[in-house]
């Protein structure tokens, strides 16, 4: 097989190349910058993720490196609502939990498999687009710079350079709101009662998400759009008392403010160009689906692309269907029961998930699709 090029350097190209490089192909990966990203951005991984890492030989150094989160927790401004035990899925899965762990501690990970299985990575090298020929794909650079291959795996993130030149409509909406996260030193199990690793807090205006790393908390809040980020910023102590008061000013090691979008590529293949993660699909970050759905792409592609050409239409079209009836539509439920301004609603919502805590059977089929199992196999009763 023709060597493989490989598009961006974060957990979702680098997967792509080690699964590559497992199979015995030739893989190069091209990175925009100069080294990995060191920024934190995803840290949840779902069962299935954990599944394919264990395949490729991975796991256990992200297991070392994160906090197994065995539970997560619903609540609304009165406290806690209900938890939910991912120790249900024992029976479907040989890691019953998620794992916290940000993505910058895996790519690390990722990027020394890859180097040691023969795959090429070249830092400093930002892909501008891609011309196809009729053995395969050139790659090329702003500066002139090309690479041949055979295939092109793009996982070169929401504003993909790949997409762009491939001219692939990105449709979808942008939400309303931006999304603040603040990452925070405090205690919070000190200071709220009966908290998991992973929390989701229900209000109409203030609702947010609060979840454990292996270096700090971060608290997920709404932002309204139109406001100076500044403005945000100077508030953000005053909000953040509101989830817990210390009786002093919150430690904030880091906060950002972003937009957030629910998107899908109109098609995942262009020829000999496989679109993957963020540069095929994004979502908003409630459920903890998009770097991991990003990487059952780089999975599904490169079991794909050593089987044949009729095997990666097959896979593309299946990952395009899974991003849009299951990653958009559970995403997108996620923020609409967060979010709930009726309250009928709202109690309704919540009074069915402790009667789904209180019931293993209801637990385990709930947790089989917020966990992303059944997006990928069929489960039994």
């Amino acid at each position: 097989m023709s060597r493989i090029i490989v598009a961006g350097a974060g957990p979702v190209g680098l997967t792509a190349a080690l699964a590559l490089a497992r199979q015995g192909a030739a893989v190069t990966v091209l990175e925009a910058g100069h080294e990995l990203a060191a920024e934190s951005r995803a840290s949840t991984f779902h069962p299935p993720t954990l599944e394919m890492l264990a395949e490729l030989g991975v796991v256990d150094a992200l297991l070392a490196r994160g906090l197994i989160a065995p539970t997560f927790a619903y609540r609304d401004r009165a406290g806690h609502v209900a938890t939910l035990d991912l120790s249900v899925l024992a029976r479907d899965t040989p890691y019953p939990y998620r794992v916290q762990c940000e993505q910058s501690k895996l790519t690390p990970i990722l990027r020394a498999e890859v180097e040691a299985a023969g795959g090429v990575i070249r830092f400093g090298w930002p892909v501008t687009g891609v011309d196809q020929v009729a053995d395969g794909v050139v790659v090329r650079a702003a500066d002139g710079r090309i690479e041949r291959g055979g295939w092109l795996i793009a996982a070169d993130g929401a504003h993909s350079a790949v997409r762009r030149s491939l001219g692939v409509e990105f449709a979808g909406i942008t939400y309303p709101e931006r999304f603040l996260v603040a990452s925070t030193d405090e205690d919070l199990p000190g200071m709220l009662d009966d908290l998991a690793e992973v929390n989701y807090v229900f209000d109409p205006v203030d609702w947010s998400v609060l979840l454990r790393t292996p270096d700090h908390w971060r608290v997920l809040l709404p932002t309204p759009d139109g406001t100076p980020d500044r403005d945000e910023l100077d508030r953000l102590d005053g909000r953040l008392r509101q989830v817990a008061d210390p009786g002093r000013p919150w430690q904030v090691a880091h906060a950002s403010i972003y937009r957030v979008h629910q998107r899908v590529a109109e098609r995942f293949q262009v020829g000999r160009v496989l679109l993957a993660g963020d540069a095929a699909h994004v979502n908003n970050p409630l459920g903890g689906l998009g770097m991991n759905s990003g990487i059952h792409d780089a999975v599904a592609y490169a079991r794909a692309l050593v089987t044949g050409d009729g095997a990666v239409r097959l896979a593309t079209t299946q990952r395009r269907r899974i991003a849009l009836e299951y990653v958009q539509t559970v995403s997108h439920q996620n923020y609409q029961r967060l979010t709930a301004t009726d309250p009928a609603a709202r109690t309704a919502y919540l009074d069915e998930i402790r009667a789904i805590a209180a019931d293993r059977a209801r637990s385990r089929v709930h947790l089989l699709r917020a966990c992303m199992i059944s997006s990928l196999r069929p489960v039994p009763a």
